[in-house]
Order: structure tokens, then C-alpha cells, then sequence
């Protein structure tokens, strides 16, 4: 009886999260067909692994820790092999009109390491609270405001930077 309601919980979570989730894989990879089969992969780890889930109420982290790592998966198995999208080529292809909203801060974001940029994206671009962000990335809630420091400290410095040599 408890792992269908923790079934119907997960489902529910998938549901109501689904552009969230999909957002969050591709922040990482940065192409739509890599982030759908994330997604996809991710939804069927949570479905043969939810009697792994020790607390039903955690069942929005726990989804969410499945999307990092599978996408952090992706990344180690692609390394070597970086396709651009659709997009991406357009941009790239002769005629294209130009397109320079928050450039800056995108390609800054893209620098920074992967346990700096998903606290980043945890906490501001899917609003999740500090406890929760410790929680999906399984990590102290002291060790992800420190990095949350970090990587706004170092956004700080490298927009500033930009902004002084754009002046000059």
C-alpha cells in the first residue's frame, strides 16, 4: 500500500514538474534531444528504484538528485562529443539575426564548475530553498550555502570584469 501511494506521489511530482525537470537536464547538456532522453531516463530510474525512497516526502529532491546525476551521467559519457542544437546552428548559419539576451550571464554561467552552476540553478532559476537545494544535490546545507557564495561571488567578478573592459 505505501509504495503505490509513493508511486502515485512520484507521479504526481513528475507531472507537476515536468518544464522544471526538463529545464534542469538542459542546463547541463544544452540540447533538447539529450535533455528529453534525461528526462526519460530519470522518470524510469525513479520508477524501478521508488521502493529505494525512504521518506515519501521527499520524493521532489530524490527526483530531482535522479535528474543531476543522470545528467551529470550524460556529460561524462558525451565528454568528448558536443552536438549543438537545432538553435544553436541556426545561430552559427549565415543570415541568422543576432541574439544577445543575457549572453553575458549565460556564457558566464556555462564557466562555472558543475557543483557551483547546479546550486545556482537550484536556487534561483527553480526557487527551490536552500534545505531543498542540500537535499536534491545530497550534500550539508553549510556546504551548498558556501558554494552558493562562491559561485555568486565569483558571477560577481567575472560581470564586473566584462562590464569595466566593455567600458574602456
Amino acid at each position: 500500500m505505501l509504495n503505490r501511494k509513493t508511486e502515485k506521489l512520484l507521479t504526481r511530482c513528475i507531472t507537476e514538474h515536468k518544464e522544471n525537470v526538463y529545464r534542469l537536464a538542459y542546463s547541463y547538456v544544452k540540447n533538447k534531444d539529450d535533455a528529453l532522453d534525461i528526462v526519460q531516463d530519470s522518470i524510469y530510474k525513479a520508477m524501478t528504484n521508488i521502493g529505494n525512497l525512504k521518506d515519501p516526502q521527499a520524493v521532489k529532491s530524490w527526483f530531482y538528485r535522479i535528474v543531476v546525476n543522470t545528467s551529470l551521467d550524460c556529460l561524462r559519457k558525451n565528454k568528448k562529443v558536443q552536438a549543438m542544437d537545432h538553435e544553436t546552428m541556426e545561430t552559427f548559419s549565415t543570415g541568422a539575426e543576432d541574439a544577445y539576451t543575457d549572453l553575458d550571464l549565460q556564457r558566464t554561467l556555462e564557466e562555472l564548475p558543475d557543483k557551483y552552476r547546479s546550486v545556482i540553478f537550484l536556487r534561483y532559476f527553480e526557487d527551490m530553498k536552500i534545505e531543498e537545494v542540500a537535499a536534491v544535490l545530497d550534500e550539508n546545507v553549510n556546504t551548498v550555502k558556501t558554494r552558493l557564495y562562491q559561485a555568486l561571488k565569483y558571477l560577481r567578478k567575472q560581470m564586473n570584469d566584462g562590464f569595466s573592459k566593455e567600458i574602456k
